[in-house]
């Protein structure tokens, strides 16, 4: 029974004096990302097993030990999405999207789900903002999603951010680069890990993903796959580097970069910044150009990213960026006695029809409980409401951060809110156009 009050390891509560900056985190990321032409797309959050792992990778770490793994009552083998993509490109192929005018742009924020150590960022349940672009091979697309990327970013704040870029190359150029990382590998076989040793015929590539610090020690020594290149592949990142460097976006190339999933070839990225610990990578992604004839459409070049969004809100927390603060109670309506608390409850609903937040007392407090209440709750305004003002018609409505107070009829509080709010964004306005005079 003690586990009845303590959340899943791994899982986290997202409580009311934070999931407002949870929301605007998100609706700030739609924004963007409209301007770039994507439009929101919802998955479901499980998909059948082979969804990722045919798509994902046998060999990688997502499918061979993180995925969350059951079989529904009808014997079917069902997953909870580690990752979005996968599930996003099953949907475009099987709901006809890819057969409109390309390329289709979609953009999607979602749970997902891996059985990993927990740690700062990183999470068993967590979620994800990421963008798909379907039809698209020009290395401007590339680009694009980029700048897309590092645009939200810096929207938020994100400040020191590093971009951290790489090529993996296409299926030809890649069977020269794995016959040579498997010969590397082999040489050091004694010191790989069980998993690994299990890899090097399957998928020497993966080694380099590894977690393992001895396995991670190994590969900072291995061949780099931008040696390989193809005349093509070559070709296709060199534009992809002028197009960075068109739109003023600074970069490294790090060759080390090969992302956690097979599906992943020519451009890759990360967005890594070192004021999040070991979980440095902010936003990850690249081309995925095979996936979409794999698993069954017809032949489309594909590109996209993730982005984690609890490691970007610890990120955003530990660079102290600026988040808009909470809305609160624009009125309380205090009451005495059962006639006042049911035309308080009157008063509030009507406030409600015309779009503004009030509130009243549902738990039979006295009048000092009730405005301590309105004062540890933020509420802009507050009218009480007795039997004196029941019987004049009037209230006095009390500015609750300068003690001013309004005089008006019980008929016209909304109208009196409406303008008391329209007077102070206008002092905001003219506060502002004081400050900037002065500089």
């Amino acid at each position: 029974m003690a586990e009845i009050n303590r959340a899943v390891k791994g899982t986290n509560d997202i409580l009311p004096e934070n999931s407002y900056k949870y929301r605007y985190v998100e609706e700030k990321m739609l924004e963007i990302a409209g301007l770039y032409g994507f439009r929101e797309i919802r998955v479901p959050v499980f998909e059948h097993t082979e969804v990722f792992s045919r798509n994902v990778g046998e060999d990688t770490d997502v499918v061979q030990k993180e995925m969350y793994t059951f079989d529904d009552k009808g014997g079917r083998s069902i997953t909870l999405r580690p990752e979005l993509t996968a599930g996003v490109v099953r949907s475009v192929i099987e709901r006809g999207v890819l057969a409109g005018a390309l390329p289709q742009k979609v953009c999607y924020i979602g749970g997902c789900y891996r059985y990993e150590k927990p740690q700062a960022g990183r999470l068993r349940e967590f979620h994800q903002f990421g963008v798909e672009c379907f039809g698209a091979d020009s290395p401007a697309a590339d680009a694009e999603i980029i700048s897309l990327a590092r645009q939200i970013l810096i929207t938020l704040g994100v400040t020191g951010v590093q971009l951290k870029i790489n090529s993996i190359g296409c299926s030809e150029c890649r069977k020269k680069y794995v016959a040579a990382l498997k010969s590397y590998f082999e040489a050091h076989k004694d010191v790989l890990c069980d998993t690994c040793k299990g890899r090097l015929d399957r998928n020497p590539l993966r080694i380099l993903d590894c977690k393992s610090p001895i396995c991670s020690k190994v590969a900072e020594e291995a061949p780099i796959i931008t040696d390989y290149l193809c005349d093509d592949c070559k070709s296709h990142f060199n534009l992809v580097k002028q197009n960075l460097t068109a739109i003023g976006i600074p970069y490294e190339v790090d060759p080390h970069i090969v992302r956690g999933l097979d599906y992943y070839n020519k451009t890759v990225f990360e967005f890594v910044s070192g004021d999040i610990g070991a979980q440095s990578t902010v936003c990850g992604g690249g081309r995925y150009d095979g996936l979409v004839a794999k698993m069954g459409g017809k032949d489309t070049p594909a590109l996209g990213f993730g982005l984690g969004i609890e490691r970007l809100m610890l990120l955003l927390e530990n660079l102290n960026a600026q988040m808009p603060e909470d809305k609160k109670c624009t009125l309380f309506v205090a009451s005495m006695g059962e006639r006042a608390q049911i035309e308080a409850v009157k008063i509030c609903a009507a406030l409600r029809k015309d779009g503004t937040e009030a509130l009243c007392d549902l738990c039979g407090r006295g009048l000092k409980a009730q405005l301590k209440y309105a004062d540890k709750i933020g509420a802009k305004y507050c009218v009480v409401l007795g039997e004196d003002e029941l019987n004049s018609g009037k209230v006095s409505i009390k500015d609750m951060k300068t003690g001013e107070t309004h005089e008006c009829s019980i008929a016209d509080i909304s109208d009196k809110i409406t303008d008391l709010g329209i007077k102070a964004a206008l002092g905001s306005l003219e506060d502002s156009i004081l400050e900037v005079d002065k500089i």
